[in-house]
């Protein structure tokens, strides 16, 4: 059944799409009246729609009944240095396959891209389709980029916080993740091209962070946070 965002003002007695999500649906999908859909709110709420009119700026709805379904735990929040080309695109559309709950894009000292003003809004696009797609109904939250040396003091507090790290002497993935066997809340920081600097490590470690290892081998960047969500969602399911 094909799905699309309602916003949470618009769950009224007289719903309707507008907007991309109207035309998306008449002119792409071709939806048409009597025709079932699904609709959701971001927040985890969600419901079956009948169709009652079509055009392309506005489509009229009646709610079924609404359901809702929990953000799977423990709650992530990926902290990425923001990799070059187009490969943020791909971590923030997989990272919402992987029921991330939070992004926050980092301009570090070795971070080669740099963000434009409508980049994260572009991201916020795209998260918001990749959950369309994978029947994921919290859309995660995408913060504007900031530097590195922005965020770090006004991070957000998870009761486990990990930074990925090439440095000397990292603690086990695993071991760790077994260490915190009813964790609800961590925060994964992830690096650029070339990691972070030894400045940005040893801060990212006096503020509690602790550096595990993703293994022997050296990863990509994308690489590295697709196996750091799926090891922490793989270990709590």
């Amino acid at each position: 059944m094909p799905r699309f965002y309602l916003p949470p003002a618009d769950w009224t007695e007289t719903p309707f799409l507008s907007g991309d999500e109207a035309k998306h649906a008449a002119q792409v999908l071709r939806i048409q009246p009597d025709q079932w859909i699904t609709v959701f709110d971001g927040r985890g709420n969600f419901a079956e729609a009948k169709v009652l009119s079509v055009s392309r700026q506005r489509i009229d709805l009646m709610l079924d009944l609404a359901d809702s379904k929990d953000t799977p735990l423990p709650e992530i929040t990926l902290a990425q240095a923001i990799p070059k080309g187009k490969n943020m695109d791909w971590i923030v559309q997989k990272s919402v396959e992987l029921g991330v709950s939070r992004i926050q894009p980092l301009v570090t000292r070795h971070t080669i891209a740099t963000p434009g003003d409508n980049k994260a809004e572009k991201w916020r696009r795209t998260a918001l389709e990749a959950c369309k797609q994978c029947a994921q109904f919290t859309v995660p939250i995408i913060e504007d980029p900031l530097t590195f040396d922005q965020w770090l003091p006004i991070c957000p507090t998870t009761e486990l916080s990990l930074i990925a790290s090439l440095s000397d002497d990292p603690q086990s993935f695993r071991e760790t993740l077994a260490a915190h066997p009813d964790l609800t809340s961590v925060t994964i920081l992830i690096g650029p091209e070339g990691d972070f600097s030894p400045e940005e490590t040893q801060a990212a470690i006096a503020a509690g962070f602790i550096p595990i290892t993703l293994g022997d081998l050296v990863l990509r960047v994308e690489t590295a946070t697709l196996f750091s969500l799926s090891a922490i969602r793989a270990h709590y399911i």
